[in-house]
């Protein structure tokens, strides 16, 4: 069973990921940009953090797996707009 300790610390830990790859989106959105290494980065933070979750999610209650699901989402919309992104 997963406790609500190691569930709040994971999704803090996908929070930051979130923002920082946010940030690098930004800032790859704009024509200027040329450190590849973050925003490659930023992008390996998401899926660091995206199979953290999965794993987690096998030893979560229903509610936490929901909480879980929802931050997984979050974390696949943002890597496929950074993937999209022509920077």
């Amino acid at each position: 069973m997963a406790t609500r300790q190691s569930v709040d610390q994971l999704l803090q830990q996908c929070e930051d990921a979130i923002r920082v790859a946010q940030e690098q989106y930004k800032s790859g959105s704009m024509q200027q940009h040329y450190n590849d290494a973050d925003f490659t980065n930023a992008l390996q933070s998401l899926e660091d953090a995206y199979n953290d979750l999965s794993k987690l999610a096998f030893s979560a209650n229903a509610q936490q797996r929901d909480q879980l699901h929802r931050m997984r989402l979050q974390l696949q919309q943002l890597q496929n707009n950074m993937i999209l992104l022509d920077h």
